[in-house]
């Protein structure tokens, strides 16, 4: 996962890969898998626990003295160790979406307990005991809405003074789950004032292409070249909750952007980063932003366009079950084509374009999941390893369809349980269209295939590894 850089500075850093991955993991539960929360729930808190390593966060003490080129007017500020107090929207933002909407899919208040996010650093050599500030889920909401609030609506800064769109939004995302697991209205509050705040220097150019970042002590929009990464990393976030914005402005982007490539394939032309702003370190943002704003605007073509060069030009691999494009430095071949592969592409966002779909984060953000969701049957735990490849419960049919393989799990056996299973009447599980298990609420029968018996408020199956296909029908009560 390192880049070329170790100091955090760029868009390639641990947390952007962290949380894009979290983000693809909430977007494929919701509307890929969602009566496995097994396959997403373990992994979901892994992320966090990474996202709260210093390894992730320390580069504050040094980003926070500033003096660099945007913010030069503030001359050096004296160092902050706390990543989530002031500014930092670029990590703080996403430990809070990360965290909320963590609550909000698995109906699980972890995060919400004090101190439950906790960033902490104790050095072996120096510091005199280290560092710790304790938070929660509540408390750095609230710490994020108050300084949103006190800079009207405009925004936090990432770095002091530099006051980016992209890393806005996911503290917008952050404000709906909170909303949707504790009620209120601080998203819709932020986003009208933000619209308003905008308006002043305009979301957009009058080109189409977005604006990046406004400084705050100045008030000046800053005007870079149009950045492609910046149209198509914006454009997937806000279309959660402006998607005219994006969907009226990314036909005109995609085709500035885009150039052909054989068989049908296409890339993005790479947005080299302008003098004077650091070494130039080659990268795919542009490309795998690309891929990201196409799945969630809906675009078809454009995304198969891009995946299919990735496959037949980005040298994918699969390593232990798992399918990514590794680093590779240098921006084109020897064709003039973009050949440029970085950790945060590679590993976060194809990943992520091929398992959302078509205004999956608009979905997410609009579409709350209802209480019956919570109490419908589902895969709550399983074996290590096993790849769940479908997962959905059908009310009209009363039935819950699952396919699975075994993926990385070393075991001869799968271990399942299922919750909501009781109270709905005389059911039977069949496993690959025969009948493996019946029951009711009283009594549990299984064949010689398969293994069950109630565990409580579960119901709990062994069956022998393999490619298996399960459905439970349940009869009326």
């Amino acid at each position: 996962m390192m880049n070329r850089s170790s100091l955090q500075e760029d868009f390639g850093a641990l947390r952007f890969q962290l949380a894009y991955m979290s983000y693809a993991l909430a977007l494929t539960h919701v509307h890929r898998l969602p009566a496995a929360p097994a396959v997403f729930r373990a992994p979901f808190q892994r992320l966090i626990e990474k996202m709260l390593s210093p390894d992730v966060w320390t580069y504050w003490r040094h980003v926070s003295t500033g003096n660099g080129p945007m913010n030069k007017s503030l001359g050096e500020l004296p160092p902050q160790w706390n990543p989530v107090h002031d500014d930092n929207i670029m990590y703080s933002a996403y430990i809070q979406s990360m965290a909320l909407l963590y609550h909000y899919l698995f109906d699980d208040p972890k995060y919400a307990q004090p101190g439950a996010l906790t960033f902490k650093i104790e050095p072996l050599y120096w510091g005199d005991g280290g560092e710790s500030f304790e938070y929660d889920e509540k408390s750095l909401n609230q710490r994020l809405y108050w300084q949103m609030v006190e800079k009207g609506y405009l925004g936090i800064a990432c770095e002091p003074n530099c006051v980016f769109q992209i890393c806005n939004q996911p503290a917008i995302l952050g404000f709906r789950m909170h909303d949707l697991v504790y009620g209120g209205s601080i998203a819709e509050e932020v986003t009208e004032g933000y619209k308003q705040a905008w308006s002043e220097f305009g979301i957009t150019r009058e080109n189409g292409h977005f604006n990046i970042l406004v400084m705050e002590k100045e008030h000046e929009l800053l005007e870079p070249p149009p950045q492609g990464w910046a149209d198509f990393w914006l454009g997937s976030l806000i279309n959660m909750w402006n998607p005219e914005i994006v969907k009226s402005n990314f036909p005109a982007q995609i085709a500035h952007w885009r150039r052909d490539a054989p068989e049908g394939s296409m890339w993005i032309e790479p947005s080299v980063k302008p003098e004077g702003f650091g070494p130039p370190l080659t990268h795919a943002y542009d490309f795998g932003w690309a891929a990201v704003c196409a799945s969630e605007v809906g675009d078809a073509d454009s995304l198969d366009r891009l995946l299919k060069y990735a496959d037949m030009f980005m040298d994918p691999v699969w390593d232990n079950g798992a399918y990514f494009y590794p680093r590779r430095d240098g921006w084109f071949d020897d064709q003039g084509r973009l050949a440029a592969m970085d950790p945060h592409t590679g590993n976060a966002l194809l990943g992520y374009a091929r398992l959302n779909v078509p205004d999956g984060l608009n979905k997410l953000y609009n579409n709350p999941l209802t209480k019956a969701h919570f109490a419908q049957p589902a895969l709550v735990d399983m074996s290590e390893g096993i790849e769940v490849r479908e997962a959905r419960y059908h009310p009209d049919t009363r039935s819950l369809n699952i396919a699975m393989r075994p993926g990385r799990c070393r075991e001869g056996f799968f271990d399942l349980s299922f919750a909501n299973f009781w109270g709905r009447g005389s059911w039977s599980l069949l496993i690959d269209d025969e009948v493996a298990v019946e029951g009711n609420d009283s009594e549990v029968t299984s064949s010689g295939r398969a293994e069950a018996h109630r565990n409580g408020d579960r119901l709990d199956l062994r069956l022998p590894a393999g490619d298996h296909r399960l459905e439970v029908v349940w009869n009326e009560a």
